[in-house]
């Protein structure tokens, strides 16, 4: 939808459609898509069901500022290393060290979810294919950066980030990190990813089985 000549996405399903309209101008070699847990996972299998794609999960987890664990210095993936924002923790006056409870919090906690959603499921292969990780939005990237970084280490032909919507800056900074990035929209006026979904309610872990079951038929 439009409002006020802007681009609203009704949910993470429809922002699912219009990204995948924008992916399927491309050619891809064996395809799979990664849903970054939670939110991504609802936009990427739609994005797998359009492109006829295998669909897998990829969990990372923002590690909160103290006092504030809304608000993302870093992020950490299951087993990948932790990466912090340096100039945020900078400004902050914080120190990776400092950070080392949170880490290994949501670390214990990107585990307890994978584990959840593979169910003894063994993870998709990686080597050799196009793999595009898919999540609702990209604001600051630093769990997006995590996320590709740990995909990077299963050797695929290219990688690409995915989302219906980004925030301008953070996009172009993500191209350090994935061959590309695809943005439905990227408003100059963003300031959140909820902000461009009509329905952006949470997302459990038990939506995110759904959708990895519907998918593996």
């Amino acid at each position: 939808m439009v409002a006020d000549g802007r681009l609203v996405f009704a949910d993470r399903e429809d922002g699912g459609r219009r990204l995948a309209g924008e992916l399927l101008r491309r050619r891809w070699v064996s395809p799979l898509v990664l849903g970054l847990a939670r939110g991504g996972v609802p936009v990427a299998a739609v994005v797998a069901r359009r492109l006829g794609a295998e669909l897998d999960v990829a969990v990372a987890r923002k590690i909160g500022a103290p006092g504030r664990r809304e608000f993302g210095v870093g992020a950490v993936t299951p087993d990948g290393p932790a990466i912090y924002d340096e100039a945020i923790l900078r400004r902050l006056k914080l120190t990776a060290a400092r950070m080392a409870r949170a880490e290994q919090r949501e670390r214990a906690e990107a585990r307890r979810r994978l584990e959840r959603y593979r169910d003894g499921r063994p993870p998709a292969g990686l080597e050799g294919r196009d793999v595009i990780l898919v999540d609702d939005g990209l604001a600051t990237g630093v769990t997006a950066t995590a996320a590709l970084r740990d995909v990077r280490t299963g050797n695929p032909r290219t990688v690409v980030f995915a989302a219906p919507v980004g925030a301008p800056g953070a996009a172009a900074g993500l191209l350090r990190e994935a061959d590309d990035v695809v943005c439905v929209t990227e408003p100059p006026d963003f300031r959140a990813v909820g902000q461009w979904y009509a329905d952006f309610h949470q997302t459990s872990d038990e939506d995110v089985l759904l959708h990895l079951g519907e998918h593996r038929g």
